[in-house]
Formats: structure tokens, sequence, C-alpha cells
């Protein structure tokens, strides 16, 4: 059983983050009866959706009752979010029996000042509501070596928002209470053909423990396919079993086992470089 599959219920956003690597796809809102034929397949295959891979979730107005509906037929929901409309739909969210949110607090990159604080502040609201009603909330900073000023004033809004004078640091986060984090990273290059090719020596846990099914019922071997280059097959068009048991999907997953990328998309991922010994 996969640990997570990563589900694109849209791939609209209402950011322009200089981060992201944005898609070129159609845009799309995934349709209700979409959404419960995935349902079905995913039956037996995990029991965690993370609601994400491009776009905004919360952009996507039935995104509770898809929750409610995941929850029906024994699944765990998580979303990812970039928290600027956590103001308007943060108290829906929480209503919808979501099990985890991640907010992306490092979307502050392109905001003024004034913008920054009111988002950050906002952001926080949020996660103590959701923390109170037990939800796990992360709150990420994904953008250690790009603004570290900004992120230090972050840090002193949250240490502020909570009470707290000091927290255990690691080098990936630390726990500000129980069932909410602070999550540490580097920004880092997404994969595109046009990136440096870092050769084939790659590791992953794409098809291992984890894949994706992006707004349009491709599915991609891991969450960081923003254009579906990689695709196996259509979730619409074909059994998942069928799509997870190809000869494309196989080959990937084999390579990985053998720090071996098959493809050349794989060799030019910056986020693999992680997993390099």
């Amino acid at each position: 059983m996969y640990s997570r599959v990563y589900v694109e219920i849209t791939n609209i956003c209402n950011k322009n983050c200089s981060f992201c690597p944005k898609t070129k796809r159609t845009p799309i809102m995934m349709q209700k009866e979409n959404f419960e034929h995935i349902l079905s397949e995913l039956e037996g295959v995990t029991k965690y959706i993370y609601y994400h891979l491009m776009g905004e979730p919360l952009l996507h107005k039935e995104l509770p009752e898809f929750i409610k509906l995941a929850s029906s037929r024994g699944f765990n929901s998580a979303v990812t979010t970039n928290g600027t409309i956590l103001p308007t739909v943060g108290d829906t969210l929480i209503e919808s029996g979501v099990y985890k949110v991640n907010i992306s607090l490092h979307s502050f990159a392109d905001l003024s000042e004034e913008e920054f604080e009111k988002y950050t502040l906002s952001c926080l609201d949020f996660a103590k509501k959701a923390n109170d009603k037990g939800i796990l909330t992360v709150l990420r900073l994904w953008n250690g070596d790009f603004d570290k000023e900004r992120n230090e004033k972050a840090l002193k809004m949250i240490k502020d928002a909570f009470g707290i004078n000091a927290w255990h640091d690691s080098d990936r986060g630390a726990r500000i209470r129980h069932r909410l984090h602070l999550e540490y990273g580097e920004r880092f290059e997404w994969p595109s053909l046009s990136a440096s090719d870092g050769g084939e020596n790659v590791f992953c846990y794409g098809l291992s423990d984890h894949f994706g099914i992006l707004s349009d019922g491709s599915v991609v071997p891991c969450c960081l396919d923003s254009d579906g280059l990689l695709t196996l097959g259509n979730i619409f068009d074909t059994p998942l079993s069928e799509i997870l048991s190809s000869e494309k999907a196989q080959k990937i997953k084999d390579g990985f086992k053998n720090r071996k990328a098959v493809s050349e998309l794989c060799r030019r991922c910056g986020y693999a470089k992680r997993f390099k010994v």
C-alpha cells in the first residue's frame, strides 16, 4: 500500500510565485464524478490523499465535499495550501474533517512588507484554530537559502503567536506544540528538460511510496511532474492497477531502486539530489 497519493483537484492557482514552475496544461476544476471515480480506484491502494500537485486546492468550491466523500470511504485528507485565502475558507476547511493541512509560508516571497505581515498573521490564526480542533498542521518555510531576513521575521511571529521563547530545532524543523509543526527546507530546482543534467545516479520515492494524479486524470510517478511529461496512463480511461503495473511504470520504479534514472526528466530534478549518496 502506498503511504500517500497526490490528487490534483485543480491546476489553477491564485498566485504567481517565483519558486513555482507553473504549468502549461489546460486549466481544470475536477468534477465531482471524476473525483468519486478516483476514490474508487484508490481503495486498497492508500489511506492518505494529498490534494496537491499544481494549483491551489482551496480555490475548488467542492473541496470540503470532496474531503467528506473521502472520509466516508475511509481516506484521510491532507491539503497543501499557499494560505492566502484561509481567512475566507479556513473555517469551512476545519469543519470538513480534514486530517492535515500544510501551509506554505514561503509564499510570502513576492509580498510587500505590509502584505507579508498580514498574510503571516492570518496563516498563524488559522493554524491556532486548526490545532485546537486536533488537525495536524504544518507551517512550511522551504526557502531557507533565499530570504533569510524575512524567514527570521516569520519565525519571530510564530514564536510570539504561540508564546514560545525557544524550541528544539533540527535540520528539518521544530515542534511548536502537539500536532503543530514547523518544517524547514531549501529551495530546489524543479524537474525540467531545460534544467541541468545531474547524471543518471538518481534515487526517488516515486512509485514506491507515492504517485500523483493530475486534474485531467493523468497518472504520474511523483508530485513534481508539473506538466505530466512522464504520464503513465489516464485513470479515467484505464484501471489504475494496469497503469501501475505497466512496463513504463515498472522500469521507472526499478530504476530508482538501483539508483538509476530511467527518464531524462528525473536526471534533471533538483529535489532528487537530496537523496544522493
